[in-house]
C-alpha cells in the first residue's frame, strides 16, 4: 500500500472548485441576462413604481430618526422571533439539555425582559404613536 504525499495546500481544492463554479454561474447569468435581455426604454419603464405617485425631490434626501428608530423596531422584534422559535421547539427537552427544570423558562424571561425594555423605550419617546409626528425625535 503506497500512501501518495501532496501538497497541503490541495486540501483546499474542492473550496476553491466551488468558488470557481459560483463565480462562473454568476458571470454566465449576468452575461446571459445581459446578452438576451431587452434594452428598450419605453414609458411603462420609465412611469411609477409601486405606490403610484410621482418621484420628487433627490433620492438621496435625509430621514428622520422616527425612520430609524421603526427600523430598530423592526429588528428587535424580528430578533426576537427568531430566537423563540428554537427556544418553543426545544422548550421540553430543555431540562436534559441544561439540567435544571427550570433554566430555559428563566433564561426566556431574562430575553423577554430585554425586549420589554426596548419596547417600553420606544413607547415612551413616542415612535409608535404615528398620529403627533414630530418629525426629528
Amino acid at each position: 500500500m503506497a500512501m501518495h504525499s501532496y501538497p497541503y495546500i490541495w486540501n483546499y481544492l474542492p473550496l476553491v472548485l466551488q468558488v470557481l463554479a459560483a463565480l462562473g454561474l454568476a458571470v454566465g447569468m449576468v452575461g446571459a441576462s445581459f446578452l438576451i435581455g431587452k434594452h428598450k426604454n419605453s414609458r411603462t419603464k420609465a412611469s411609477v413604481y409601486e405606490c403610484g405617485m410621482e418621484a420628487t425631490g433627490d433620492a438621496r434626501g435625509r430621514f428622520t430618526v422616527r425612520f430609524y428608530m421603526v427600523a430598530m423596531l423592526f429588528i428587535l422584534f424580528d430578533v426576537e422571533a427568531v430566537f423563540m422559535l428554537p427556544w418553543a421547539v426545544i422548550f421540553r427537552r430543555l431540562p436534559a439539555i441544561t439540567g435544571s427544570r427550570m433554566f430555559g423558562f428563566y433564561e426566556m424571561l431574562v430575553y423577554l425582559g430585554f425586549v420589554a425594555v426596548g419596547l417600553f423605550y420606544v413607547w415612551k419617546k413616542g415612535i409608535l404613536d404615528w398620529a403627533n409626528d414630530k418629525g426629528d425625535l
